[in-house]
């Protein structure tokens, strides 16, 4: 089974800004992280998480970045996400249960990093899911496969 470590939980009240690091984030199902403002009933890009070995890539390319700063609220380590295909579910902490439905997505007008250097990590390796199962995760919690979708 593939294990990381959640590096960090982050939340933002207002879309299109950087998201800030938190201790702790509560997720409902069927709805994303409390508090956030990409949760919404029923769609299917609640969550959002993206590798610190993404955001290494861009810092490779001389720009100071870390989590939160792509807007995703769940920054990992030791799981290469962009690999993992739709339909995958994770467990996060001893409670969350994400599934995968999204690779990708391209960045939203404005974006300063895309427009800063001409590329961002998040339309390739930025990973999207909705909450199947809710409950609290903290950062340097435990995240890791619990079934992998099988594509043929």
């Amino acid at each position: 089974m593939m294990k990381g470590i959640v590096v960090a939980v982050c939340s933002s009240d207002r879309t299109g800004i950087r998201k800030e690091a938190v201790p702790s984030g509560m997720f409902m199902k069927d709805h994303g992280l409390l508090g956030d403002a990409h949760a919404e009933d029923g769609i299917l890009r609640q969550v959002s998480l993206l590798a610190v070995e993404s955001i290494a890539k861009m810092k490779n390319l001389g720009i100071d970045v870390g989590p939160g700063d792509f807007a995703e609220n769940l920054t990992v380590s030791g799981i290469a996400l962009h690999h993992l295909p739709p339909g995958t579910r994770l467990r996060a902490g001893s409670e969350v249960v994400l599934e995968i439905t999204q690779i990708g997505k391209a960045c939203h007008k404005g974006c300063a990093i895309l427009e800063q250097v001409g590329t961002c990590i998040m339309p390739r390796e930025g990973v999207f899911a909705r909450v199947v199962a809710g409950g609290c995760i903290c950062s340097g919690d435990s995240i890791g496969v619990i079934y992998e979708e099988r594509t043929t």
